[in-house]
């Protein structure tokens, strides 16, 4: 019966029609797995520490006036400030910087050519580093400690200083081979460290040391000093928000130099990605309710044919069989199709990323696979019962 069913049914299936729900498919299948692989494989560039397209952040300081400069009070939040910085709708997260209650004295070199000066540390919570973090390690009673150092301070002096005074230039690689000897004074010791620059920081312009290293001395060095928070980094979906600059001046408190540029671009990204993964799904779902009006005319063509077979003792789910079979081999064939395209599509995107972002590592294949099986069955799934029901309506109609 199959065999000539199958026979029978293929007379009146039009090739054209089929061919083009198999194009128009296709194009809708494929723009959605590659964009679901596009966006897996682009996720380090939103997402890792030293990425460039990382989520806004926006550091946050209150606004020096006379009055505290002449009294000598120090510009920082309390709690119920940070609070309530906290609450706002534009504000995902709020950290505060956490200053050293010491002081550091740094040299590098040895005998004549020994340079020193003062700095200071501060730190804040790993999540707001813009850095590689596996390179950001300490472990406590180390005496080696990692430090990040603005990308801005190596450019005035490369740029600034040294071209104005003949001296050569320094790259980044020079930077971070170099040992620091770092003396730590607070109010109970003085303790000695090495101290190295693991990396250089686009955003944060200040002198970095790890958190834990920076709480494990406050405690040792100055127990009887508390840190305060000064400055704040906030973390929001898009620093260019007018409602940022409208809190900040209503509180007096005044922004430093902020990655919002990135965070736009970041923010572009993912609307454009969603867009063009929308655009698939809509191409997608109208391609396979064509398939399934073309499935339906060519049984309504068959409607005489199928009500003979049933009369004379053909179940149902046999009629409806070849017409499984061709919506589950029409799909299979797109399936395969958008996985062909995707590959290729990827080979030729994988490249470019690498050069944007030397650590890139690419995502594996299995989500866009998942996806791709997921629609898959779903649609077989809507097609097997659809043509189902459709051949009980026929067989109904002689109740």
């Amino acid at each position: 019966m199959n065999r000539l069913d199958n026979k029978l049914l293929g007379r009146h299936i039009n090739g054209w029609q089929l061919a083009g729900f198999v194009l128009a498919n296709l194009l809708g299948m494929a723009i959605v797995l590659i964009a679901v692989q596009f966006f897996c494989d682009v996720k380090p560039l939103l997402t890792a520490g030293d990425s460039f397209m990382r989520q806004g952040q926006v550091v946050i300081t209150k606004r020096v006036n006379s009055i505290g400069t002449l009294t000598g009070s120090s510009p920082a939040f309390r709690d119920s400030e940070i609070a309530d910085l906290q609450q706002q709708p534009f504000v995902q997260n709020v950290a505060s910087y956490t200053p050293a209650m010491f002081g550091v004295f740094a040299s590098v070199g040895r005998g004549a050519m020994t340079f020193s000066t003062e700095m200071f540390f501060e730190s804040v919570p790993d999540d707001y580093l813009d850095i590689d973090l596996s390179k950001w390690k300490y472990t406590p009673g180390s005496d080696r400690v990692p430090i990040i150092v603005p990308r801005a301070y190596l450019n005035l002096y490369n740029f600034g200083f040294a071209s104005s005074q003949g001296l050569p230039t320094i790259s980044e690689n020079i930077v971070e081979h170099v040992d620091i000897r770092l003396q730590l004074s607070g109010t109970r010791e003085t303790i000695q460290l090495t101290g190295h620059v693991v990396a250089f920081s686009r955003v944060l312009n200040t002198i970095l040391v790890p958190q834990a290293f920076m709480d494990d001395m406050n405690s040792r060095l100055s127990p009887d000093r508390q840190p305060s928070a000064a400055r704040l980094i906030i973390r929001t979906d898009n620093p260019a928000d007018e409602r940022i600059a409208a809190y900040l001046n209503e509180h007096n408190y005044d922004t430093e130099a902020n990655d919002a540029d990135a965070s736009r671009l970041s923010a572009f990204f993912r609307l454009v990605t969603s867009a063009v993964m929308a655009i698939g799904l809509v191409i997608t779902i109208l391609s396979f309710y064509v398939l399934l009006l073309s499935i339906f005319l060519l049984l309504q063509k068959h409607t005489e044919k199928i009500d003979n077979l049933l009369l004379i003792g053909y179940s149902s789910s046999m009629v409806a069989r070849p017409f499984h079979l061709l919506t589950i081999g029409l799909n299979l064939i797109v399936l395969i199709g958008a996985f062909v395209i995707v590959a290729i599509v990827r080979s030729w995107y994988l490249p470019l990323f690498g050069e944007l972002y030397t650590r890139f590592e690419p995502s594996a294949f299995i989500p866009t696979l998942l996806t791709g099986l997921a629609i898959f069955a779903l649609v077989s799934l809507i097609n097997f019962f659809a043509i189902r029901r459709k051949v009980r309506q026929i067989w109904h109609m002689h109740e």
